[in-house]
């Protein structure tokens, strides 16, 4: 069986050696994330070009998305880099604050004053320690601790409930978003979020600088829940980033909430990642647990394209094992998806032919013993379809762009496969394409296949023709 859903996977300092890299390729990564929180440019361009070295030389597409830092609002650092909270203490957040000690931190946004007032609950360390808010004094936010503990150097900040006025895109994120260009990025993620305005300017300048990449909404902020239909349509693909929304919104609320974005995506003909201490336990063990099993399979199930992997393979002691722990589990949880007639988007209005084809394709698919479908595509937009309504039928796209081989990577049950369209007549494109997953052990002789492509040949957004053949009848002919 063929895995439909993808693995994203983080690099770092466990990951980076080639060999690794190699073994997390065979064992199944889809896409590698470059986490540009970490790292100078010239090192995130290197390992670009390592991974699509390796890739190619196992005649794979892999594909890079580049998950930009965003709106960092964190303390600064202590003394003696840690100190230990009481519940009851008294405790200010001073912006003008160089070095902290047992009474104050500094702060690196300076603007968190101007955000919180009295009665505001301040949530650091991932919620670990929680302070509320008695008074703001110039620059200075007095606070009760609430939850006390250990609080370290550079934790973050969070706001309950949302609020922050941080950019989405600070001034680092706008020269990474030249990097990513640079490296041609398949995906570039934007992190914090608030409107389709954060997104529709980090598409303009990705496009001012020369990328293609297709954008990722990291959702991860209480006030881009309300806002995320609109943060969709601006956006190629979200991420349900269950860190920072779980502080901000609950960890209650993420469960359900995870469920609304991935069917809202698919509704909307978007992509969804599925994010965040999925496999957080492989960090340090060398298997998941029955809780984190339950999660991943959760999230295909629900119909997610994409499952990710941060810490366990970026410093994790297992990476190779999450990645091939995170595949089995996909794997035996797709056989459980059921395929029915209502999934089927009968009522939805179609907007254009190539979107019919691919509409139809797959209730054909559907409905018939077809063992696999071959979309001859130049965009990817026709296997973008496809994958948007449930099936078990694999997906092959077959196309000569290589950058269009590398963002199918993202697509759930699609498959890339470099296919040259060496004639503009379209009945040799076709049975060279039967031929090509015949020699791939896609399919054998006498299994019925469904092929799509467009004409003029090489048009992109063309796809006007399905047909539906039985291998090796061209031959016998």
């Amino acid at each position: 069986m063929i895995r439909r859903t993808k693995i994203v996977a983080t690099l770092g300092p466990s990951s980076n050696d080639p060999k690794v890299l190699d073994r997390l390729i065979e064992a199944g990564m889809d896409v590698v994330r470059l986490n540009f929180s970490h790292g100078k440019p010239e090192d995130h361009i290197e390992r670009a070009e390592m991974v699509r070295s390796l890739a190619r030389a196992r005649g794979r597409a892999v594909g890079v998305l580049v998950d930009l830092q965003g709106p960092k609002i964190r303390i600064g650092k202590f003394e003696n880099s840690k100190i230990t909270l009481a519940n009851g203490d008294t405790f200010i957040l001073d912006a003008d604050c160089n070095l902290g000690n047992q009474e104050r931190v500094g702060l690196d946004y300076k603007d968190l004053p101007r955000d919180v007032g009295r009665g505001s609950t301040l949530l650091l360390d991932d919620g670990r320690i929680v302070m509320w808010v008695e008074e703001v004094r110039g620059n200075e936010i007095v606070c009760q601790v609430r939850q006390g503990g250990v609080l370290s150097n550079n934790k973050g900040i969070n706001r309950q409930g949302g609020g922050l006025s941080a950019a989405a895109l600070t001034d680092k994120d706008k020269e990474d978003i030249k990097t990513a260009a640079a490296l041609k990025a398949d995906y570039i993620a934007v992190s914090f979020p608030r409107n389709a305005a954060d997104m529709l300017l980090a598409r303009e300048l990705m496009q001012a600088a020369g990328g293609h990449s297709m954008l990722v909404a990291k959702i991860e902020r209480a006030e881009a829940i309300p806002a995320l239909e609109e943060i969709l349509e601006a956006s190629d693909a979200i991420m349900v980033a269950r860190g920072d929304l779980g502080v901000e919104v609950g960890d209650a609320a993420v469960p359900a909430l995870q469920k609304k974005m991935i069917r809202l995506a698919r509704e909307k003909n978007k992509l969804a990642i599925t994010a965040t201490q999925m496999m957080e336990s492989m960090i340090t063990s060398p298997i998941p647990t029955r809780a984190e099993v339950s999660d991943v399979a959760n999230a295909v199930i629900d119909g997610t394209d994409a499952v990710m992997l941060s810490a366990e393979t970026a410093a994790g002691q297992f990476p190779v094992e999450a990645v091939q722990a995170m595949d089995r589990v996909c794997v035996e949880a797709e056989k459980e998806i059921e395929i029915s007639p209502a999934s089927m988007r009968m009522n939805r209005n179609i907007g254009s032919i190539d979107e019919s084809i691919a509409m139809a394709a797959i209730y054909t698919a559907n409905h018939l013993q077809v063992k696999a479908i071959a979309a001859l595509t130049q965009s990817g937009s026709t296997t973008l379809w496809m994958s948007r309504i449930a099936t078990a039928v694999p997906i092959y796209a077959l196309t000569p762009q290589v950058e269009t081989r590398r963002k199918v990577t993202l697509f759930r049950g699609v498959h890339p496969i470099n296919f040259k369209m060496f004639t503009h007549d379209p009945e040799l494109l076709l049975r060279e394409a039967e031929d090509e997953l015949r020699r791939r052990g896609a399919v054998r002789d006498g299994d019925m296949i469904l092929l799509t492509i467009g004409e003029p040949i090489g048009k992109s957004g063309g796809t006007n023709t399905m047909k539906i053949v039985r291998v090796g009848e061209h031959r016998k002919a």
